[in-house]
């Protein structure tokens, strides 16, 4: 007489016949969740409002405010402060990557994806890659606009091109600050008023709006130090043709030390929280 076979018996050999999936790969894994990324954006198309209104606002607030004082006229301080207002839009939107993830971990997403079988940074990852692409639709809605404002680059379109690619790279680097303070605050206010009061502070006390030299010589020493100061050097060389290697050189060592400390940091925290 042949013996039954239970519900429970079936489910476990269907289950231990089958062939397990391969694994996914380090690369997979985090364009899936750049792809998630780009998927709220669509859900939520609200989360476009700061790569498309916020450069647009800060771009003519700051040069019809200021570009009469300032330069004497609009049309030449344009020239001087696109450079300035792109890295500046830019850095700012950087700290939306900190805030989601912060967002991720309290609704309990961070939970779920720790219990796949992936490589767990590709969800941080992802998220840097999803928000890259969103920095650069920014720039080039920054750019844009100023063309039409009359903004005329004396360098050509690759010029153009690597600056953008040098603001990414930094901004990048600058991201991996707001997801280590994003996995340790305890509230979203919390967090955009400490990466906004930085950021403020970065932007504010540097050469977006003004060249040092007419500074006191007090804050002088500090802007001269400030990694937005080169980057700004930076871009505004690329813009008129000029490349400078030694403001660039300052960039890149500031995002390796960047990427270097609070990636660190950030993998530490991200191991502590998945135990």
């Amino acid at each position: 007489m042949k013996t039954p076979v239970t519900p429970e018996a079936g489910k476990i050999s269907a289950l231990s016949t089958g062939a397990k999936p391969p694994r996914p790969s380090v690369v997979s894994c985090s364009l899936t969740f750049c792809w998630r990324a780009m998927l709220k954006i669509k859900h939520v198309p609200e989360q476009l409002f700061d790569v498309t209104a916020l450069p647009i606002v800060f771009l003519l607030l700051f040069t019809y405010l200021f570009g009469g004082a300032l330069a004497g006229s609009t049309g030449e301080y344009l020239q001087f402060v696109l450079p300035g207002i792109l890295v500046m839009t830019v850095t700012f939107i950087t700290t939306n990557t900190g805030l989601g993830i912060h967002n991720d971990v309290k609704k309990g997403v961070f939970d779920r994806v720790r219990s796949l079988p992936i490589w767990q940074p590709s969800f941080l990852v992802g998220a840097l890659l999803g928000d890259t692409i969103r920095y650069t639709m920014a720039a080039a809605v920054l750019i844009v606009l100023g063309l039409i404002l009359g903004f005329r680059p004396a360098a050509g379109t690759i010029e153009v091109f690597m600056s953008i690619l040098l603001l990414l790279v930094f901004s990048f680097s600058l991201s991996w600050i707001w997801i280590a303070l994003g996995l340790v605050v305890r509230s979203p206010e919390s967090f955009q008023s400490i990466s906004w009061t930085v950021l403020f502070l970065l932007t504010f006390i540097s050469n977006v709006f003004v060249l040092p030299e007419t500074m006191p010589g007090w804050l002088q020493s500090f802007v001269n130090v400030n990694p937005i100061t080169h980057l700004v050097t930076a871009v505004r060389g690329f813009m008129s043709g000029e490349i400078l290697m030694n403001a660039i050189g300052w960039v890149l060592i500031t995002c390796v030390l960047l990427i270097a400390l609070f990636g660190s940091v950030t993998m530490h925290l991200y191991r502590g929280k998945r135990a």
